[in-house]
């Protein structure tokens, strides 16, 4: 392992440094582990005319979750800014540990779901008791645990997440992707943003966001995708 001493009179260990015999963890591991992030493809494996990373699938999810809690604010809510912005962009975080699992595996039965939120949590909590300097940790359990709850705040993370299954589908399906698994991601998506509890979210987003979104020129009939979700039983 690579020593070099600075000229604080510090002696730097790898990720770590060493001040007057003891071992003192940097952040710098964390703020390497974001690079890892744009390393992980989203719904990997199938054939896609774009690609995207979950580093930018959670700066995406913020922007949404701040469009739609505007929305939300303006019609009354009280909107906590600071805990909006901290889940949606660490909600994804744990990934760089197991990588994007797709959907449907993950919610294939609830013992995997709760099997696969359980290795995440204990990963965090490894990775951020070794990595992360201890004048922070407290702040950083609180930040990185799981952000969909029952808050207002809770629930906008969980519209926005499926909001960007929605557009990265339906960018797929609009280009003439023809994978079944495009088709399924779309409809569930919308699906599942349609039964949120979000009143004035999903009636926006119903009312004049996926108007705009079926008014388009497809490849493939997004359209008639459409009003099999809005007509029919949820998917």
């Amino acid at each position: 392992m690579c020593k070099v001493r600075s000229r604080l009179g510090i002696n730097i260990v790898g990720f770590k440094y060493q001040r007057k015999g003891v071992i003192v963890i940097g952040i710098h591991t964390f703020f390497m582990s974001l690079n890892d992030l744009e390393r992980i493809i989203r719904c990997p494996g199938r054939f896609k005319f774009e690609e995207h990373n979950v580093a930018a699938h959670s700066w995406k999810v913020s922007q949404y979750a701040m469009f739609f809690a505007t929305i939300e604010e303006q019609n009354g809510a009280e909107i906590n800014w600071k805990s909006l912005y901290e889940k949606t962009i660490n909600h994804d975080f744990a990934e760089v540990f197991i990588g994007d699992i797709k959907t449907p595996v993950k919610h294939a039965s609830p013992e995997l779901k709760q099997m696969l939120a359980h290795v995440e949590e204990k990963m965090m909590e490894k990775f951020i008791t070794e990595e992360i300097p201890q004048d922070f940790q407290a702040i950083f359990f609180d930040r990185m645990k799981e952000g969909k709850d029952a808050t207002i705040e809770g629930k906008l993370l969980e519209f926005a997440d499926k909001l960007d299954q929605f557009y990265e589908s339906f960018a797929e399906l609009k280009r003439g992707n023809t994978d079944k698994e495009f088709v399924h991601m779309y409809q569930t998506a919308l699906s599942k943003l349609i039964q949120i509890d979000l009143p004035n979210s999903v009636h926006y987003f119903r009312d004049t966001i996926l108007q705009d979104a079926i008014a388009e020129e497809t490849q493939i009939n997004i359209a008639a995708l459409t009003v099999e979700v809005l007509n029919g039983p949820a998917v």
